[in-house]
């Protein structure tokens, strides 16, 4: 059977061009169909739209050769500092903190914004000859037949390949033609996001700041003064503030924020999402592979999703790559079962983990309040333990993809 491509992949947002970089660059021909218009996202303006990439992470775009266009953009995240309180009232006296010096390999993470990550997706796949982007086309239908897969787009076209991944989100159309059940639970809040400038330089710290609607997280940007907030608050309470002006949101928003920056302003546009839990019970099907978001739709209590989506990439990628090499039918049950057991328990536990954490810390219960307090004041006063949880958040941890570890496949 003669395929269009060897991988189809359905999500053009960032794991998906991930991927299909992944996947050219070990030799595989990949179709990338991506249901918005790609210049359009590419040439956005600056709307405080970030993600804290963990090193791992940084390693995969090195590798992949997408770090290097976008390294003048990015931030190195140098410390975190995490605390608990009341809007208002400031921290509690115990707190955690963490320093890049404590580790070998530098700064624990970047943030980098969206419109300069997806713009480097988009310049890095145009130059590889095995790969094919479809902009404005998608998916809705699918079948898997013993030599392949055949998609059919909303435009009537039908393409054909041996796997077809679902980068497509938590609301996979790929998992859910597939059969692919999912578990979860919504956490009664909503994610508040934007810009801020501020007049005291955030010396690249990250702060996390546990409230009980909620944590807020400050994510510093480049230039020292401009930060990016993820702000979690009950639904009730999050309609409420993003229905306001910029005056009465800054207004919410600066008892929550403290006056550790000095005075703050607005500087981005103001987005919302519902929080929630969402894991698909298996990230294979027949010639079916999910990655990121369509596996797993996790709390950003940590700023882990995308990170979590990259790791998948560089397994899979590695898993396809590596059969392909061998001579096997990449779609086979028993290649993609072995992307299956690589990543779902990893990242089924960090789900949970964060699920743990965010529902720890969004009460105001005072016995659970004082347990957590002493416990942040703990883990930041034993070094050994402290080196622990940075060598975690910045993703060096467990059994990496090669790519994740800087090295190709």
């Amino acid at each position: 059977m003669e395929h269009d491509a060897d991988i189809l992949i359905a999500g053009g947002g960032l794991n998906g061009p991930a991927l299909a970089l992944a996947l050219a660059q070990g030799g595989l021909r990949v179709t990338v169909i991506d249901a918005r218009p790609a210049p359009a996202r590419a040439e956005a303006g600056f709307d405080g739209r970030a993600y804290a990439l963990a090193i791992a992470s940084k390693r995969l775009l090195q590798a992949i050769g997408v770090w290097t266009a976008v390294a003048g953009h990015s931030q190195p995240i140098l410390k975190i500092k995490a605390s608990d309180g009341h809007a208002g009232e400031g921290a509690a006296p115990f707190f955690l903190a963490f320093d890049s010096d404590e580790i070998e390999e530098g700064p624990m993470g970047f943030m980098l914004e969206d419109r300069f990550l997806y713009a480097a997706f988009l310049a890095a796949m145009a130059n590889e000859p095995r790969i094919t982007l479809l902009s404005g086309e998608t998916v809705i239908a699918q079948d898997a037949g013993p030599q392949g897969v055949t998609v059919t787009l909303a435009s009537g076209k039908t393409l054909t390949g041996r796997v077809l991944v679902g980068c497509d989100g938590r609301g996979s159309g790929v998992a859910a033609r597939a059969g692919i059940r999912r578990q979860g639970w919504g956490y009664g809040q909503t994610a508040l996001v934007t810009a801020i400038r501020h007049e005291k330089d955030h010396d690249g710290t990250a702060q996390q700041f546990f409230m009980p609607s909620g944590p807020l997280a400050i994510l510093p940007l480049p230039g020292g003064h401009h930060s990016s907030i993820v702000w979690s608050e009950t639904d009730a309470n999050a309609a409420a503030i993003q229905a306001l002006d910029d005056a009465g949101y800054l207004a919410a928003l600066r008892p929550r924020f403290g006056d550790f920056l000095g005075k703050i302003a607005l500087a981005g546009a103001r987005f919302t999402y519902p929080l929630s839990l969402s894991l698909a019970k298996t990230f294979v099907s027949r010639r079916v592979a999910l990655v990121g978001d369509a596996a797993h739709g996790v709390h950003p209590i940590a700023g882990q999703g995308l990170n979590l989506g990259l790791r998948d990439v560089g397994a899979l990628a590695e898993v396809l790559v590596t059969a392909a090499r061998r001579g096997e039918d990449i779609g086979s049950d028993v290649v993609l079962e072995g992307y299956q057991r690589w990543r779902r328990f990893d990242s089924t536990a960090l789900a949970l983990g964060m699920d743990t954490v965010n529902k720890l810390f969004s009460n105001d219960n005072p016995i659970l309040r004082l347990g957590r307090d002493l416990g942040l004041g703990l883990v930041s006063a034993m070094p050994g333990l402290r080196r622990r949880f940075i060598r975690q958040a910045a993703g060096l941890q467990g059994d990496l993809p090669r790519l994740l570890a800087g090295k190709p496949i």
